[in-house]
């Protein structure tokens, strides 16, 4: 439900303030990134149309902010990328095959299905804490769990759950760790990395 209310308080150098209901009630919190329009600086006594939601903190404060005749604008659902899908489970499916012709160890596909399993459940849970507004699991745990060979897990998770699956400074942290991965198990056709992979026989 939409809301409106005066903007009674503003921190300019913290960006945030606090808005008065026109119905009443407590002040509501706003940061600046509530609002649609981020190029306007706010002022005391704007009118304000908002929505409320919960912080981390599970605080109420506001969202999807407007400014008088301005609209808001309806996002549209981001797009499935039927190519991550399919280069994930293309990647598994080599893994597979390769394990059974015994060009690698089973051992090695048992860990990148097992890790691909676990770390999509990591992301399933870590969507569930952030609908509940719980504390969330690092993104330093994800990515870990993606190099060490969670990696195609992790991009089914991102599509089919749509979780993490737009913010770009993780997205390129991931890329890198399927790289690292993907280089590290070429490594190990290698002359050098064959001594290291006769541990998984």
């Amino acid at each position: 439900m939409r809301l409106k209310g005066q903007l009674i308080k503003w921190h300019a150098d913290k960006a945030y303030g606090f808005i008065a209901p026109n119905g009443g009630g407590s002040h509501v919190f706003i940061h600046k990134s509530a609002f649609e329009n981020r190029h306007r600086e706010p002022k005391i006594k704007d009118v304000i149309t908002f929505t409320i939601t919960k912080d981390n903190d599970n605080r109420y404060c506001a969202c999807e902010a407007t400014f008088p005749g301005e609209k808001l604008k309806k996002k549209m659902p981001k797009k499935v990328s039927l190519l991550s899908i399919f280069l994930s489970l293309t990647f598994l499916g080599v893994i597979i095959i390769a394990a059974f012709l015994g060009y690698l160890p089973q051992k090695i596909m048992l860990i990148y299905l097992s890790l691909s399993v676990i770390t999509y459940l990591i992301y399933a849970l870590d969507k569930s804490k952030a609908k509940r507004k719980a504390w969330r699991t690092p993104e330093s745990t994800l990515h870990l769990c993606a190099i060490v060979g969670g990696w195609p897990g992790a991009a089914l998770a991102q599509q089919l759950l749509r979780h993490k699956s737009s913010k770009r400074d993780f997205r390129m942290v991931f890329l890198l760790t399927i790289m690292i991965n993907v280089g590290a198990l070429i490594g190990l056709q290698t002359a050098a990395g064959a001594k290291f992979l006769a541990f998984f026989n």
